[in-house]
């Protein structure tokens, strides 16, 4: 089998990471692969930032803690030591579209050597307060970005996870 299309079927989701960071060798190869993802008319408008800060990092598990609903102690970045947070610009009719592309290609990008990663929602409602429109701006950021999700990534601290059974009836062919 094509080892890209064997990293598709293998990759699953991770939740529940060692606190070991990656090298930053690895964290820059994850991002050039999401920098690779195809994007509508090749415009490149998303953009992703590192977070490997433990303190920023904590502060945005607790704030998408917050957002989702979750009790004072839960880490819904389940102890990962890096996230890559994608956004995309909001005047492009594609951007989140081409976000979730940056996304799935970090995702299997890490699978690849040997560091989990798992899909983290809510960056939307975290990008859309004052605060974290304020991170944007003190980077030095100009724009108006979307938040499409956080790529938390790192060493799992589990066993990969089985994939479920794929359903039936999802594929139709027009001969």
């Amino acid at each position: 089998m094509n080892d890209v299309i064997k990293a598709m079927i293998e990759r699953r989701s991770i939740r529940k990471f060692k606190s070991d960071m990656i090298p930053k060798a690895d964290i820059d190869e994850i991002i050039k692969a999401g920098l690779y993802a195809a994007s509508g008319k090749n415009q490149q408008a998303v953009i992703t930032i590192a977070v490997t800060n433990k303190e920023l990092r904590d502060k945005l598990s607790d704030a998408n803690r917050k957002i989702g609903g979750w009790a004072e102690g839960f880490d819904p970045f389940y102890n990962a030591p890096v996230v890559l947070i994608v956004l995309a610009d909001k005047n492009w009719p594609t951007g989140i579209y081409d976000g979730s592309l940056v996304m799935g290609n970090m995702m299997l990008a890490a699978y690849t050597l040997g560091i989990g990663s798992c899909w983290i929602h809510r960056a939307k409602q975290e990008f859309e307060t004052d605060e974290y429109k304020k991170l944007l701006a003190d980077l030095g950021i100009n724009g108006d970005y979307e938040g499409i999700g956080h790529c938390v990534i790192g060493y799992p601290d589990c066993e990969l996870p089985e994939p479920p059974a794929r359903k039936d009836g999802r594929v139709f062919y027009i001969d």
